[in-house]
């Protein structure tokens, strides 16, 4: 069984190969050695680009935004009717959007997005399943308050020395939304103190 599947592998990695390599095979040489070297190129500038600030940016700000849709999406189910569900509400149509447009130009810079929140999230999440009332409505607004100031900086960051057009212009679009969802949540967090 192991044999049949690493001649398995094996098979596919070599198909692979000539896949990546057909374009090259019917040129000629001076032709080969340009397609080859242009393909370097274009290695060497997917492997700076994982490295950039922008696809730093870009990741992060995709885990958290699928941070504050999963958090708020919590939110709708445990809050009554009232300002703070409206707020939820808000988070995520707002964070699904944008999510679909970061999404867009990711597909379009080749890089890799996270769709799920991280690790410190999931635990906060986990924590906050437990709770309801008062208590799930402070904490909700604590997050929403400490999350959307360091997506403000993130965002504000990108928008100003950003590199990447897309990402950039996708970044000054969006500030001022993260911007107000910053101040409705420090708003409701004043009203319940």
């Amino acid at each position: 069984m192991k044999k049949i599947s690493y001649f398995m592998m094996l098979a596919f990695a070599a198909y692979a190969l000539q896949a990546c390599h057909s374009g090259t095979t019917t040129t000629t040489t001076d032709s080969t050695a340009t397609t080859t070297d242009t393909t370097k190129k274009v290695v060497a500038t997917d492997t700076s680009k994982s490295d950039s600030s922008d696809v730093k940016f870009a990741k992060a700000l995709a885990a958290g935004g699928a941070a504050e849709i999963t958090f708020s999406k919590l939110a709708q189910q445990k809050l009554a009717a009232g300002k703070l569900k409206d707020f939820a509400n808000m988070m995520v149509t707002d964070h699904t959007q944008a999510a679909d447009t970061l999404m867009a130009i990711a597909a379009k810079e080749n890089i890799t997005l996270p769709t799920t929140m991280d690790a410190d999230h999931q635990t906060q999440y986990d924590s906050m399943q437990k709770t309801s009332g008062d208590d799930f409505n402070k904490a909700y607004l604590k997050l929403m308050v400490a999350d959307h100031t360091g997506a403000v900086a993130l965002i504000t960051s990108e928008s100003q020395s950003g590199k990447d057009p897309a990402l950039k212009a996708f970044a000054t679009k969006i500030l001022p939304t993260v911007q107000g969802h910053l101040d409705a949540a420090n708003k409701l967090s004043a009203g319940m103190k």
